[in-house]
């Protein structure tokens, strides 16, 4: 009896998630324009041509990781509306605020949102993608938390000022402009 172990070679859909996996790192490092999907390959330890039988192109594999963020950030968002403490629109928005602002202590994550805005200005798909992550989430913050449009409004605003803040390190600058900003707003 043979008793050698066969050698099992991962599923495609494995292959798929190490690849997107990885994509996060190589987007958020370099962004949609400056990644190449032979990086991508290298860093994931497969060939190129098996990343394109996975994903047709950069776009796709690019919207696929886009897409991924957004549902992270939604899974954020349920935790948080999870735990809040009441059912009060604000109460719930704030534990969702609170919530997103530990999410985004994930470098990667907040990159490849950013690297993703900036590549919507001049990529068709990306900012498809862009605005279906958006629209979703707008329409889960107000319907989990019952808010009206314009604290919706904000919550998303006072999102974009945390984006801002995180990538600048604006905690580590003390001065009128960084306190103005910072005022009131939790990052971690």
């Amino acid at each position: 009896m043979n008793t050698e172990r066969r050698r099992q070679l991962s599923s495609a859909e494995e292959r798929r998630d190490t690849v997107l996996r990885t994509a996060i790192g190589a987007f958020a490092a370099r962004g949609y324009f400056g990644t190449t999907t032979t990086e991508v390959a290298k860093a994931a330890g497969i060939s190129q041509s098996y990343v394109y039988r996975l994903f047709p192109n950069k776009e796709v594999l690019f919207t696929t990781v886009v897409e991924h963020c957004f549902t992270r950030v939604r899974a954020s968002l349920e935790e948080g509306a999870a735990e809040a403490g009441g059912s009060d629109p604000e109460a719930v928005l704030h534990a969702m605020g609170d919530a997103y602002a530990h999410l985004i202590a994930d470098k990667d994550l907040l990159l490849v949102l950013t690297h993703a805005q900036a590549a919507a200005v001049s990529e068709a798909a990306v900012r498809e993608a862009v605005r279906a992550g958006y629209a979703r989430m707008v329409e889960y913050v107000r319907g989990a938390s019952g808010a009206g449009e314009a604290e919706v409004q904000r919550f998303f605003a006072i999102g974009m000022l945390c984006h801002l803040l995180v990538s600048v390190d604006a905690q580590d600058v003390d001065a009128p402009w960084t306190r103005t900003l910072t005022a009131g707003v939790r990052h971690y």
